[in-house]
Parts: C-alpha cells; sequence; structure tokens
C-alpha cells in the first residue's frame, strides 16, 4: 500500500493536471485560439485545481474501493 504522504501527493498533480487539460481543452473548443482563450483558461483554472483536488480527497478513496470489489468479483470469476 502506498504512504498517505504519497496519495495527497499523486491526487494534488492528478487534480491539477485533469483541471488543466479539461478546462483548457474546453475552452479551446469554445473560443478557439484566442487571447480570451487564455484568459479563460487561467481564471477556470483557478477555480477548477482547488475544487478537482478537495473532490478527489473524497472520490479517489471511493474509487479504489470500487476497484477493489470489481476485480474482487472478476477474480473469482476466471
Amino acid at each position: 500500500m502506498t504512504d498517505k504522504k504519497t496519495l495527497i501527493l499523486a491526487q494534488a498533480l492528478i487534480a491539477c493536471m485533469m483541471a488543466g487539460l479539461m478546462t483548457g481543452i474546453f475552452g479551446f473548443l469554445h473560443l478557439g485560439p484566442t487571447t480570451a482563450w487564455l484568459t479563460e483558461w487561467a481564471k477556470s483554472f483557478l477555480i477548477a485545481f482547488p475544487t478537482a483536488f478537495v473532490l478527489s480527497l473524497g472520490v479517489g478513496p471511493l474509487a479504489f474501493r470500487l476497484a477493489r470489489f470489481v476485480m474482487g468479483l472478476t477474480g473469482r470469476r476466471g
């Protein structure tokens, strides 16, 4: 099992990358390659990153439990 500090750091990095990619991609699709897009991307990221990190603290453990449950079910079949 991974230690708690590593898990929290990983969640922060994943939240940062996902928030950056998602806000960037959807902002680009909405506004196109403009300076307005870059401005909005930065604003959106500043909101999305901390939100994603806090949510990941709750969703992450749930996802691991669900994955273990599913893998346990699939492991019994084979």
